[in-house]
């Protein structure tokens, strides 16, 4: 029997609003506090799966760096949101302070390193991804050092202060993420998203078209990390710290792995690899080691091996399913005409060595 949705929510906007209620309702089931601040803390790495997919999956530019702009937006958030400095802006205004200096860093980074290409890009992005907590690590005087700058400002609206329950943080991090999916979908459909995509797949051919190759891709490094910027000052506010270790390179390569599980490129697709990676790190990696304990294994700790983990679901992937969980259609049909022609190759070369014969 099969199930058949309504002409309404047959759209992608139906879907979209069908999606929505339900994130909506997701936090009231069961009123589990534990689950809904998961929610929240997976809400802000959608925000930043979101961006890093204008870069790796619409412009097919690898930033192995990405951590770096979050570590940018947070740090900007907190200076002028703690004590130490006492400047205190509102949080709205310094949500969006935040994005913007995060895109401004974004530019910085790209103006002097977007005219490389393939391993080489990646190689500087990877080294920027390191120096900039390194950064924030010694400048101890402004930063606080490894101790990080903590009792930021909290989101207030009107006189209602957000305190430290993580439903008003849900949905603030859900209203950000509609807002990211709204600017992420327009842009991909706009010609810029179509200049993206044509140096994606073949950047000489691009250029020869008249698409200015470097400004093209200083605007998806821009985008991208002023989405990175909003993830870091939402997820600063909750957390009400900010420090070196929650950037490290294992963060680049977490949000890496939600585009190639889900899909690059396609949104939903992103938001679903984002939302398993984080269960995975959350719930069902301490309930598997608990599960392994019950069984007599007291020396195995899935969560210290949870990279090896990522690693084997990401060469599964790559063998298997190289377009992801929920591909868009071009990703997949590119692909699978990539493997058509593959074929007719190779039966054509069989065809021809038996005729030599």
């Amino acid at each position: 029997m099969t199930v058949r949705l309504p002409a309404p929510l047959r759209t992608p906007i139906g879907q979209a609003a069908l999606a929505f209620a339900v994130a909506i309702a997701l936090p009231f089931i069961g009123h589990n506090g534990g689950f809904t601040n998961f929610l929240a803390d997976a809400g802000a790495f959608v925000l930043l799966a979101l961006g890093l997919n204008i870069v790796v999956g619409f412009a097919g530019l690898l930033d192995l760096g990405y951590a770096a702009f979050f570590a940018i937006g947070s740090y900007a958030f907190a200076m002028l949101a703690s004590p130490q400095f006492g400047i205190h802006l509102p949080f709205w205004v310094l949500l969006f302070v935040a994005s913007g200096i995060a895109a401004v860093f974004g530019i910085l980074l790209g103006a002097p390193t977007l005219r490389l290409r393939g391993d080489y890009l990646a190689i500087v992005t990877l080294g920027f991804g390191e120096i900039v907590p390194q950064t924030f690590l010694n400048l101890a005087q402004w930063t606080g050092g490894p101790n990080g700058i903590g009792s930021l400002d909290q989101p207030t609206i009107g006189s209602y202060k957000f305190g430290f329950d993580a439903l008003p943080y849900y949905f603030m991090v859900l209203g950000l993420i509609a807002l990211a999916v709204w600017l992420a979908n327009n842009m991909r459909a706009s010609r810029l998203g179509r200049a993206w995509m044509a140096i994606r797949e073949d950047e000489l051919a691009a250029a020869h078209m008249g698409i200015n190759t470097t400004a093209t891709k200083l605007a998806a490094f821009a985008m991208g990390a002023s989405f990175s910027g909003l993830a870091g000052c939402a997820l600063a506010s909750k957390l009400q710290l900010v420090s070196p270790d929650q950037f490290g390179f294992n963060v680049s390569v977490f949000i890496l792995a939600m585009l190639v599980l889900g899909g690059m490129g396609n949104i939903p697709g992103v938001i679903v690899g984002s939302l398993i990676l984080s269960a995975l790190e959350r719930f069902i990696l301490p309930q598997g080691t608990n599960f392994l304990h019950g069984l007599g294994f007291t020396s195995v700790d899935l969560s210290n091996s949870r990279f090896l983990i990522y690693g084997v679901i990401l060469v599964m992937m790559m063998l298997f399913r190289p377009e992801g969980l929920i591909p868009s259609h071009q990703r997949k049909a590119e692909l699978h005409a990539a493997d058509d022609d593959a074929r007719i190759a190779g039966r054509e070369q069989t065809l021809y060595t038996e005729a030599v014969r």
